[in-house]
């Protein structure tokens, strides 16, 4: 059992294990999947401020927090304890486009040559990480839930709103692939 656990799962088992948690949300809590609102939550359950965006009963919510609180769990098992140090498999198509960026480490489950102390602490590192991870954490409050949010939960319940997020993810994935990363490497 511990050996499958250690490889990645195929589509067709992890899929349907997401899809089946959906109308399980639904039936038996109510609830809505998502991740982006846990920040919500977690600041207003610690943060002192008068602030009215902050201001409701976050408790009823903290299901979504435990949700969270296993993802980072579920990484810290899968990435250290069930790693296995083989690197991430992908094509070798994606592999030469990548290296077309400058990026050339593939030992492990991210980049190196992105994801170190040295990049972070340069302009470009702090451009990526920094910036790049408020202007995701601003994008996804702003269209009102994440991918996982909008994706998964709103698709499957036919909302209007969540595909039209989806649309410009993707849109805006597809910006940051071909234009601004290429240009962002080159710094």
């Amino acid at each position: 059992m511990l050996e499958l656990l250690k490889q990645p799962w195929p589509w067709y088992i992890s899929g349907p294990i997401i899809g089946i948690s959906i109308p399980l949300l639904l039936i038996f809590g109510n609830k809505i999947l998502g991740i982006s609102s846990s920040f919500r939550h977690t600041c207003a359950a610690v943060a002192p401020f008068n602030i009215q965006f902050l201001k409701y009963n976050w408790k009823s919510e903290i299901w979504n927090m435990f949700f969270v609180l296993g993802i980072f769990i579920g990484g810290f098992v899968g990435g250290v304890l069930l790693n296995n140090g083989e690197a991430v498999k992908i094509s070798e198509a994606t592999i030469s486009d990548i290296k077309s960026l400058g990026i050339n480490s593939f030992d492990g489950l991210i980049p190196s040559d992105v994801f170190n102390w040295n990049t972070l602490l340069s302009v470009k590192g702090v451009f990526i990480m920094v910036f790049g991870g408020i202007m995701i954490g601003f994008g996804s409050r702003y269209a009102g839930g994440c991918t996982s949010g909008h994706a998964i939960m709103g698709i499957s319940n036919l909302q209007w709103p969540s595909l039209i997020a989806v649309i410009f993810f993707f849109i805006g994935g597809l910006l940051m692939t071909h234009f601004i990363a290429p240009f962002i490497y080159q710094l």
